[in-house]
């Protein structure tokens, strides 16, 4: 079977345009888009060896087979990902800078897989797909991939599309570092950008590891809520469920939470001695959120405990109050149940649900947090 031919030239416009992404991590797309053409695929991804995340950059050709990928789970069906990772396992022979389908099965293997293997028959055959090559470049220590698809008909890649290829390995390493070192740069800035208008953060990855933290967060920091492993420490089961629940529904789509200030991305963390903890997650856009940093979310936090409480003046009159309304609000924002606030106001059950009902629609709030939140922006 005839194969497409690498372009040289392609090659060469390639290399040209890679410090384009170093700065903008939405070229990353384009410059895909234009391997394909010179190599003669119909698709192709970055990412890293091994990890299978739906937040990578990858060919509109792609974007349907991709959202399968995860939905159906595939990628834990995906044969060729055990096998990329026993080649990067084993030092005899060495792994070449490119590499295809021929470099991981045996011509047997290969013809037994065409014919019963699930992923190529009932996956791949969905974008009508068939051959796989990859370029290997190293990212702080870690070996990513660009991955691309060929189609029956474009045919495999042959050992000279690999050595036209390999060349491209080092200078998307060099693009790798210089984009981490980018987009680094700019957490911090953001960090540090947050901390002087006093709002502590911490900025996590894809996986929910941490990346940094500012003074502010140190700051709220306490046995019940903390850093520990590089993870983000909550003692509330409740929070942090919610916070990975939150996280990982993120990693499958578009984080959407955060860009137009929703409600819905506030986490409240009780503490079992002080105040609870507000956090608010927010994505991350533009450098900082190059893929070969991770960086993915900045969860802003507010510690009620060192908040000074609105005046009960100034909730009523700024959200049109009664007396009686503005004292429950402060105490809900506060963390109180209704049950406490009963007990301590002396009032039936009864009325403190009705009181809370009447916040609610006076403030244009649904939730304690949203309440809570709401409060804390009106500091006096």
């Amino acid at each position: 079977m005839a194969s497409q031919s690498i372009e040289l030239s392609g090659i060469s416009r390639i290399h040209a345009r890679l410090g384009e992404a170093a700065v903008d991590p939405g070229k990353w797309r384009d410059l895909l888009e234009e391997m394909c053409r010179a190599v003669g695929a119909e698709g192709a991804s970055l990412r890293q060896a091994g990890v299978r995340t739906s937040d990578v950059p990858y060919t509109a050709s792609m974007e349907n087979l991709t959202r399968v990928y995860f939905k159906e789970e595939w990628h834990l069906r995906d044969i060729r990902v055990p096998r990329v990772q026993s080649l990067f396992a084993s030092s005899h022979p060495p792994v070449a800078p490119a590499f295809c389908d021929a470099d991981m099965f045996s011509y047997d293997e290969m013809r037994q897989m065409f014919r019963q293997d699930a992923y190529f028959n009932d996956f791949l055959r969905q974008g009508k797909l068939k051959w796989g090559g990859w370029i290997r470049f190293p990212v702080a220590g870690q070996p990513w991939l660009v991955a691309f698809q060929r189609t029956d008909a474009q045919g495999p890649f042959e050992p000279d599309d690999m050595l036209r290829l390999a060349p491209l390995a080092p200078a998307l390493a060099e693009i790798a570092d210089l984009s981490a070192a980018v987009g680094r740069s700019v957490l911090t800035g953001v960090l540090d950008g947050l901390h002087l208008v006093q709002k502590p953060a911490v900025a996590l990855d894809r996986n929910g590891l941490v990346l940094g933290i500012n003074a502010g967060a140190e700051a709220v920091f306490d046995s019940e809520f903390r850093v520990r492993n590089s993870r983000l420490f909550i003692r509330d089961g409740k929070a942090r469920q919610a916070l990975d629940r939150m996280t990982s529904d993120a990693g499958r789509d578009e984080f959407r939470c955060g860009s137009n200030g929703q409600s819905e991305s506030i986490i409240v963390a009780r503490r079992e001695i002080k105040k609870p903890v507000l956090m608010k997650l927010l994505a991350v856009h533009g450098a900082a959120s190059a893929p070969f940093l991770g960086a993915k979310f900045i969860l802003t936090l507010t510690d009620l405990e060192a908040a000074r409480p609105s005046s009960l003046e100034t909730i009523s009159e700024a959200f049109s109050l009664t007396g009686a309304e503005a004292k429950v609000a402060a105490m809900i924002a506060a963390g109180a149940s209704p049950e406490k606030i009963a007990g301590e106001l002396r009032l039936s059950r009864e009325t403190v649900r009705n009181q809370i009902k009447a916040i609610f629609g006076k403030t244009g709030t649904h939730r304690q947090s949203e309440l809570a939140a709401l409060l804390a922006r009106i500091q006096t």
